[in-house]
């Protein structure tokens, strides 16, 4: 629960309130320190943790995460899941092929004096693998058009397709473009040697 400056939490179990700095998961620093090397005992991941900005918190999703090498992690708040009105999540993109460690998320608290429940049978957060080439050099790869005048014949024509077409055929049939993007990807995964 936030009050606009201070967090505090509890959980099931405990009738209590806590203020929120850092906190463990109840009973997983002991287990954490049973499994640890002598070296990294007394390092366990904290569980909740605030920032400085009011109403920030971090939240460990319980997972360490490695990916293959070229691969990073996008986290993000669940697709096609209603956002819980009480936090909003932010996104972001973790280097998981070179650094290993504790999958985290940070939300934005949304509302004060009333609880927010995080719901263990429910989702509050996604992580999808993301290929570095998505997010990389290809990304600083752009050029802006400023003005509809810039457009030559390759966008208009784009365009054309795209919008125009669909929209005056009266016979268009809901989802075909996603049925024209499915055909076109398996005819392009035919021909892809490297498919078979």
């Amino acid at each position: 629960m936030w009050d606009g400056s201070d967090v505090i939490w509890t959980y099931d179990g405990v009738e209590d309130w806590y203020p929120l700095t850092t906190a463990q998961f109840p009973n997983f620093a002991p287990h954490f320190d049973d499994a640890a090397p002598e070296d990294i005992k007394g390092y366990s991941p904290p569980f909740l943790s605030t920032f400085i900005e009011p109403g920030l918190v971090q939240i460990w999703s319980g997972l360490a995460m490695r990916t293959a090498p070229g691969w990073a992690a996008l986290i993000r708040a669940p697709a096609n899941f209603v956002r819980n009105r009480g936090y909003e999540c932010y996104e972001g993109i973790v280097e998981t092929s070179n650094w290993f460690g504790p999958l985290f998320i940070n939300v934005r608290l949304t509302r004060t004096h009333h609880p927010i429940e995080f719901d263990p049978n429910f989702p509050f957060l996604q992580v999808q693998p993301l290929p570095r080439e998505a997010y990389g050099a290809a990304a600083e790869n752009f050029s802006i058009i400023e003005d509809l005048s810039g457009f030559g014949e390759a966008e208009w024509n784009d365009f054309r397709h795209t919008i125009v077409r669909p929209n005056k055929d009266p016979h268009r049939k809901l989802g075909d473009y996603a049925v024209g993007i499915r055909k076109t990807q398996r005819a392009k995964d035919r021909d892809d040697p490297a498919k078979e």
